[in-house]
């Protein structure tokens, strides 16, 4: 089994124009929670629970570094009806490794700035639709 460092994760996102963008450098955290509805199925009688799968359900949350030009084509897809097109590469990016790609809408896009800190940036995705598993 190998075991890869965070430190080459790629994430990259839509533009307005519908173009991938790295964002990996501004980046230092990623979490792509992954979860699948249960619908109980238990019945008088039972003297325990039964479930059968339902819908699956992902969002991606993005923190980092704050950056204009970054800040410049997060804020232009914030509440675009059209959904956004990601690509995630949780070891990175060379040919062979784990490549998660999808459709998403922006659902929180929020910059802070603190005295005595960097200005950081954190995004909001809700997947909508299957995630596919590749690689690159």
């Amino acid at each position: 089994m190998a075991f890869v460092h965070g430190k080459s994760a790629v994430f990259k996102l839509d533009n307005s124009s519908g173009s991938l963008v790295d964002y990996s450098s501004y980046l230092e955290d990623i979490s792509f929670p992954r979860s699948i509805e249960t619908a109980e199925t238990t019945t008088f009688g039972s003297s325990a629970k039964s479930y059968i799968t339902g819908l699956t359900d992902a969002t991606v949350s993005l923190s980092g570094k704050f950056d204009a030009t970054a800040d410049g084509t997060l804020a232009g897809v914030i509440g675009q009806s059209a959904t956004l097109s990601f690509e995630y590469g949780p070891a990175g990016s060379t040919g062979g490794l784990v490549k998660y790609t999808g459709e998403c809408i922006m659902t929180s896009y929020e910059v802070s700035a603190t005295v005595g800190d960097v200005v950081t940036a954190t995004v909001e995705l809700q997947v909508t639709g299957a995630i596919t598993r590749t690689t690159w």
